[in-house]
């Protein structure tokens, strides 16, 4: 079995967070998460094709943003909402916020189902 990487909480910089949180696609599944819990992969997909989707989780997994475990076949994802908030306090939470408040344009059109 290949074993999912995940950074541990040193490594995780702000500059690869922000690149995460920059795409409209990878935005909308933080979001999500964040209203709902952990959720397997299969209750985030939406109008892009799997293979880009599974691209989206693993830089948000990759940059520290999410944590997957497997459970039977399934892919589980959470937020890593402790360690971000240990090293960048508030940032996802502004994010969040900012995001709900304001909300985009690019959002709207990539909204997942």
């Amino acid at each position: 079995m290949r074993l999912i990487y995940h950074p541990d909480q040193k490594d995780i910089s702000l500059a690869g967070v922000l690149y995460a949180l920059g795409d409209p696609v990878r935005l909308e599944i933080v979001q999500r998460l964040a209203r709902s819990g952990a959720l397997p992969c299969c209750a985030l997909s939406g109008p892009v094709a799997k293979s880009t989707l599974s691209h989206h989780f693993k830089v948000l997994r990759e940059a520290g943003v999410l944590f997957c475990h497997k459970e039977g076949t399934q892919h589980i994802n959470s937020l890593r909402r402790e360690d971000l908030d240990a090293l960048f306090p508030g940032l996802l939470e502004a994010v969040l916020n900012a995001t709900h408040a304001y909300g985009s344009k690019a959002n709207a059109e990539t909204q997942l189902a």
